[in-house]
This record gives C-alpha cells, structure tokens and sequence, in this order.
C-alpha cells in the first residue's frame, strides 16, 4: 500500500482534474489523503463527489501549509509516499516510475513541465531552469527539492521527525536534505508533471524563474537557519 498526501484550501478550480489524474495511475489498495485547511468554497463537495474509496478527507486545524502537509504525512500508511499540490496534474507514468526508482533510493524528485493556469507550457524543463539537484550545501543555499515533484520510503520520513518548526525551512526542502544525510536521492529528468503556476499559487511563476524579491537579509538569514538546522541533525545523528 502506497499513499498520496494532497493539501487543499479553497481548490475548487483545478482539484477534480489533479485527483483523476493520480487517481487514474495508483493501485487499487492505495489511499489519497486529501487534508482540507478549511476551504470554504466547493473544495470538499467536489473531492466527495469523485466517489473513490481510496480517497480519505481529513480536516487540518494547521492554517499553514507545510503544517497541513506534516500532519497528513503523519497519517499516511503507504510504505511510499508521494506529496501533492492541489493545482497541479500528474502525468502518465510518475507513479511507476517513482516506485521503481524507489527500490534503491529514498527519495525522488521527477522534473516537470511549467504551466499557466491552462496548462500551457511555460517551460519545459523545470530541471533545467532551476538548476535542480542533489548536494546538501547546494540546497541549503538554494533550494531545488519540490514537494509536488517528490516520493520517498516511509523511513524517510521517520528520520525526518520532528520536522524544524521554523517556516524558514519548508517540509519538502528538509525531507531532501536528510534523505541525502542518511540515504540516497534521486532527481529523474523526465518530467511526470504539470507544474500549474497561476495567480492563486503559493510559488509565483516570477519567483520561479527571477531572482527572489525578499531583501537581502532575510535570504542571508534563510541560509543560516538551514544550515544550523543541517548542522545539529548531523550533530545528533553522527
């Protein structure tokens, strides 16, 4: 049994298209846990109405995203699990793909295709754009682990617990750097998304592809959180 971790608030634009597509590729005795953080448009009426057995609401009192994804990750019973966004559309063959890959990693990240709103590609290789890779010290400083474009073993995430409270380090980017302090990774260059960027999008298509806008400061004061968070899992796991 595997699992799909979907966060949702007020999603009901693009969530039915992005539930069919994974549904469509997951095993029959997989579950999709959709955790809503209080959407109050026709998010959850229209998740009930796909009538699929695997899937399993559960309402977040988080009020933040990366919360909400812990906490459905924190109920997941998949040996592997995949985190989604609720905007964007899985393609064809991420799921198998992902497990295979799985069978000697702990953690892939597939690239994807960079989308507006009506799946038209912006770019077509998010790897490439992105720079996107493995290395610590490289992600640490910039980021390159997408939680929409990631799957791991269930190990990974117990190693991962308790996970920085700090939002300055997000679910994703700490779920890659320590799959790569205590395991393998793996970035696959075929993309198996589209990666929706739209107005409502937590990740804006200009901070994707421009040179963040936060000051100076606050970038400088990200990379020290991540690095001494880095640093004292080392400590306490050498």
């Amino acid at each position: 049994m595997n699992s799909v971790c979907v966060t949702t608030y007020n999603g009901e634009r693009y969530i039915e298209q992005q539930l069919r597509s994974i549904l469509e590729q997951i095993a029959a005795d997989d579950e999709v846990i959709v955790s809503d953080d209080g959407s109050t448009d026709n998010t959850l009426k229209i998740v009930d109405s796909i009538g699929d057995k695997r899937i399993r609401i559960r309402h977040s009192s988080a009020h933040y995203f990366k919360d909400n994804f812990i906490e459905a990750m924190c109920e997941a019973k998949g040996d592997i699990i995949f985190l989604s966004d609720q905007d964007d559309v899985w393609l064809p063959g991420k799921y198998e793909r992902c497990i295979k890959e799985l069978e000697e990693v702990d953690l892939v990240c597939t690239n994807s295709e960079m989308t507006d709103g009506e799946l038209n590609i912006i770019e077509p290789n998010f790897f490439s754009i992105y720079h996107s890779g493995p290395g610590v010290f490289k992600n640490a400083l910039n980021n390159t682990y997408y939680g929409s474009c990631m799957a791991f073993r269930r190990s990974l995430l117990k190693a991962a617990l308790p996970m920085p409270s700090t939002r300055e380090i997000g679910h994703d980017i700490w779920l890659g750097l320590v799959a790569e302090m205590t395991g393998k990774v793996r970035f696959i260059d075929t993309p198996y998304l589209l990666y929706r960027r739209h107005e409502g999008a937590k990740t804006s298509t200009n901070g994707l592809l421009h040179r963040s806008k936060r000051p100076l400061w606050l970038k400088i004061w990200n990379r020290v959180v991540v690095l001494y968070y880095v640093s004292k899992f080392k400590l306490n796991h050498g």
